[in-house]
């Protein structure tokens, strides 16, 4: 990890493997970092922090061991590299998935920084996405507009690990949790990056510079 210095933003990799690189990338344009593609272990040189996009967590899983990412970044994160996972990023980050046939897979590779267990599909299957508004800690100015598309939600934390967010009453599996933080590293159930509200990613910049500060 390289210091961040005044002259320019935190260097933000956002994972580009699968998922809402694109989104993710203007995101943190916008909040102040420079964001840059990770496809390959040498492009995590020099990164101040990393985004693990939404989408197929296992098919993920399975390209970063095809490109040799896996190991490099369970080193960069034990090594205390800032992380924000959004939804498959959550599931990735986690030390533990529910294993169960129905909502994980036994060969689910993980990089184990969070010390959560999460499920996989936890809310149904695509048809039971659904939104929601609710409160963030850590987040100025009203709830925050949830987008949740298969979505896993947090089934145990560990000692060290804060609850930012709980799915609110009303909402499927009301009081389930949806975001947390363990140090330098941030992950939610739900996708920031889809509704144009730049709070999340802000507030993940912000964790990145205090990191280094």
């Amino acid at each position: 990890m390289v210091a961040v210095t005044p002259s320019r933003g935190p260097k933000v990799g956002v994972l580009a493997l699968q998922g809402d690189v694109r989104e993710h990338t203007a995101a943190l344009r916008a909040a102040g970092a420079e964001p840059v593609p990770v496809r390959r272990v040498d492009e995590l040189a020099g990164l101040d922090g990393l985004v693990l996009p939404g989408g197929e967590s296992t098919t993920i899983g399975r390209l970063l061991q095809v490109f040799e990412l896996l190991e490099p970044l369970r080193a960069a994160v034990a090594g205390g590299l800032p992380v924000y996972g959004s939804c498959a990023g959550m599931i990735l980050l986690a030390r533990d998935v529910v294993r169960e046939p129905a909502d994980g897979r036994p060969d689910q590779p993980t990089l184990g920084g969070l010390d959560v267990t999460v499920r996989r599909n936890a809310f149904g299957t695509q048809v039971d996405s659904f939104e929601a508004d609710l409160p963030l800690e850590g987040v100025d100015g009203g709830d925050v507009h949830g987008v949740f598309i298969r979505a896993p939600w947090v089934e145990s934390t560990g000692d060290g690990v804060k609850v930012l967010a709980r799915v609110p009453a009303g909402a499927p599996a009301a009081g389930r949790v949806v975001a947390v933080r363990q140090g330098p590293l941030l992950a939610t159930s739900f996708h920031p990056e889809l509704t144009g509200d730049g709070r999340v990613h802000a507030l993940f910049v912000d964790i990145v510079r205090e990191t280094h500060s």
